[in-house]
């Protein structure tokens, strides 16, 4: 299981303000572009949306699920990334100060990836996660920064 956390420099409501917005979810997310809604209205449960999912030189349509939201506390998604099965992402959002501090939480629920979990895996999966949060972090600074 890949858990890691980083200290957002914004508030709750300014992480959810990105998090809740499908367009910009291939921003954030390493290994993926051109999002967009697919169903419902994101991020209701069983609303989706849809992406490209870079592997190496490979392009593969990818989709993801809410799966649970608790809203401004709980973000929990399945993504599926065709023949590489499927993963649950679950972001823990926590006031922290007048910051936020995320934890993310992965791990391979079906397909190729549930069937080749180990060690290594988790490594690479936190190796993107420290990227993808970073990603998520300045987002989140860059469209809300301060009033002066």
């Amino acid at each position: 299981m890949a858990v890691r956390h980083h200290l957002i420099d914004r508030p709750p409501a300014a992480v959810w303000g990105v998090l809740e917005d499908p367009t910009l979810y291939g921003e954030w997310v390493v290994g993926t572009e051109r999002s967009r809604p697919e169903s419902g209205v994101w991020p209701e449960v069983g609303s989706s949306i849809t992406y490209v999912l870079r592997v190496g030189p490979k392009e593969v349509t990818g989709r993801t699920v809410v799966r649970r939201v608790e809203r401004p506390g709980a973000l929990e998604l399945e993504a599926s990334g065709g023949p590489l099965g499927s993963a649950r992402i679950a972001f823990d959002i926590r006031p922290w100060g007048d910051k936020t501090l995320v934890i993310v939480d992965e791990h391979p629920l079906r397909g190729l990836g549930a069937a080749l979990h180990n060690a290594l895996l988790d490594t690479v999966l936190q190796i993107r996660h420290r990227s993808m949060l970073t990603r998520l972090a300045r987002l989140v600074e860059e469209r809300s920064r301060p009033q002066a």
